[in-house]
């Protein structure tokens, strides 16, 4: 149980995402926000991570890889996949605004995760995770359609091609994440690189952006927020709870993200909700308790089978 109560944590600091930039100073950008969020996190996440990995026993696979795919080479596509997640995330909230760009990149995340680990360990999902995970995309779904009071949306195809595409980082994240786990590497140092790796492509990104914003008081405490609480501390409590849970449930449990959102956006924005979004809150919150709950039993690890 302290592994959902882990992913559900993670799920709470990711909800403050939106919250703390619209807090922030107004000159900001999503790419340089993105970039510099992850450069600190993810520098961050590798510092806090491999100071925890020196104190586990655990540093080195149990079993060999196979099919030619290596575990460095593995870290280093998390890395990539949680680089990656920044653009494709906000070209789906530009393109189609943030209730749909989130809905579609959250709600694809959990059923994409799962399609990708029944192909990987030919693992099908309990009954338990398909109804949780139904009435938790059916929440996010009424959730973000409904927004708030007097308001509509649009879809662009292009938007939703970025966000769908947010969602399968997200998915491959957790299944390479639960795999190299399964083959015996200890949780921080998997983590860990995918912070390096993170920070280092992001880092590549400063020198085309506006940074004008960082240099001021509210710009800088929003950038150390966003790094440190939602990326260096949230991941580390993701890949933790991510060991004692199946990635497709680990992936049904972070959409307590837009929960925590929507609270914020009520209790700290001042936004009103409408009937249909607000139906989406409890359905939301009924998949997630739900899954919780199925998710009391310990996981047993499977075989990865693109690693072996």
């Amino acid at each position: 149980m302290l592994h959902v109560f882990a992913v559900l944590a993670a799920a709470l600091l990711f909800g403050t995402t939106g919250t703390s930039m619209a807090l922030g100073p107004e000159n900001t950008t999503p790419l340089s926000v993105g970039a510099v969020r992850l450069v600190i996190g993810g520098t961050g996440l590798a510092a806090i991570a491999f100071v925890l990995a020196r104190r586990h026993a655990r540093h080195s696979p149990a079993r060999p890889p196979r099919f030619g795919v290596r575990p460095l080479a593995l870290m280093g596509l998390t890395g990539f996949c949680l680089a990656l997640y920044q653009p494709l995330f906000f070209l789906g909230t530009e393109r189609n605004g943030v209730a749909v760009g989130t809905v579609v990149a959250l709600g694809s995340a959990p059923i994409l995760a799962g399609l990708l680990e029944w192909a990987l360990t030919r693992r099908v999902p309990g009954g338990t995770w398909i109804m949780a995970t139904a009435l938790a995309t059916v929440g996010v779904v009424l959730l973000g359609f409904g927004g708030e009071a007097g308001t509509t949306t649009g879809t662009d195809p292009l938007g939703l091609i970025g966000s769908v595409g947010a969602g399968a980082t997200f998915a491959v994240i957790a299944n390479v994440q639960r795999g190299l786990l399964d083959q015996g590497w200890d949780p921080f140092t998997v983590v860990g690189s995918m912070g390096a790796g993170s920070a280092v492509l992001s880092a590549l990104v400063l020198p085309f952006v506006d940074l004008r914003w960082l240099a001021t008081t509210p710009g800088l405490v929003m950038a150390l927020w966003l790094g440190i609480a939602t990326i260096s501390i949230a991941y580390v409590l993701f890949t933790w709870g991510l060991g004692g849970l199946t990635a497709a449930t680990a992936a049904t449990l972070t959409l307590g993200e837009p929960l925590t959102a929507s609270v914020l956006g009520i209790t700290v924005l001042g936004e009103r909700l409408s009937v249909l979004a607000i139906a989406g809150l409890i359905v939301l919150a009924v998949g997630l308790a739900l899954l919780a709950w199925g998710s009391r039993a310990p996981r047993d690890p499977v075989p990865f089978a693109v690693e072996g």
